[in-house]
């Protein structure tokens, strides 16, 4: 009786011993897991402030490896950030960056064109080649990149390229018609090149962002309000609109997990948005109502 009163009061001891080794052998097995899987590695243009800044951080956060590029880095390394140098106005830099990247990592998983330029003005006083400007960053710039890196995603035959646009590309904005036009050639783009990319394995849509809390309104080109235009009240009054949408914006971690969530996607839809919901539905508005009473609509908002 005593022996078996003993083996009793081991029982427990014995049990906690097993379940200590079977609790380690599986550390074990995750962190050989671990060590042998491969993160995915993303590329974002753009990436040292505002949206392209908090895609970075949170695509980190979730496990990513990930590339952000500026055009004069302050540092190579930023909040799980790698930073490379890359002009997207520059085909050479362009090339020099991305061989870097697949030089140090063998693979590209994913490309998020996130460099932008902003623009305000009145179409008859915006300078000429601040117009050229726009357009060589927010559609000739993207178009370049995407270059730079399908020869890779082709090799892989895999890859996803996430086109940053603008809801303000789906409709003619007063004071901002060429921001307007170079996010919306890019969103029409982007409907052809998923379609010619496909046989490869390579996924490509559009995220359209309506006004987001970053400094945007600090780096844009404004044509200045000259005193005595024909535009001089109107457009004075919707700048100041427009920064006020930009100063009360959305959180930027909005767009951060809807790229996340798009990455995860299997197939991929052409079109998101992301933005307060007005924003959203002046979309679905802009296909829905007639077009005199949606410009209406944009009149009303702007005051004009």
């Amino acid at each position: 009786m005593q022996e078996l009163s003993e083996q009793r009061l081991l029982l427990p001891e014995t049990c906690f011993l097993k379940e200590l080794i079977y609790c380690n052998l599986i550390r074990v097995i995750i962190f050989a897991v671990m060590a042998n899987s491969t993160q995915n590695v993303v590329l974002i243009t753009g990436a040292s402030s505002g949206i392209g800044k908090s895609i970075g951080e949170y695509l980190h956060f979730q496990g990513y490896k990930v590339y952000g590029t500026s055009r004069s880095p302050k540092q190579d390394h930023l909040n799980g950030i790698h930073f490379l140098s890359l002009d997207v106005t520059k085909p050479e830099s362009i090339k020099e960056a991305v061989a870097k990247l697949i030089a140090i990592e063998g693979q590209l998983d994913v490309l998020i064109n996130n460099a932008g330029k902003g623009i305000t003005g009145p179409l008859e006083e915006t300078p000429d080649e601040e117009v050229q400007a726009a357009f060589d960053t927010n559609y000739f710039g993207v178009l370049r990149v995407i270059k730079a890196v399908l020869p890779q995603m082709r090799k892989q035959r895999s890859g996803t390229i996430i086109n940053i646009t603008s809801i303000a590309g789906y409709m003619g904005l007063p004071y901002r018609g060429i921001y307007s036009a170079t996010k919306s050639a890019l969103e029409i783009t982007t409907e052809a090149y998923r379609m010619e990319l496909k046989e490869f394995g390579i996924k490509m849509t559009n995220i359209a962002p309506g006004d987001f809390a970053t400094n945007i309104a600090a780096g844009r080109f404004h044509a200045p309000v000259i005193k005595g235009s024909a535009y001089e009240k109107n457009y004075g009054r919707t700048l100041a609109i427009m920064d006020e949408h930009v100063d009360h914006g959305e959180d930027p971690i909005k767009m951060a997990k809807k790229v996340h969530s798009v990455i995860l996607t299997e197939h991929p839809t052409i079109h998101y948005r992301v933005g307060a919901f007005m924003q959203r539905i002046s979309v679905a508005l802009k296909h829905i109502l007639p077009d005199k009473l949606f410009e209406k609509m944009l009149l009303n908002h702007y005051k004009l």
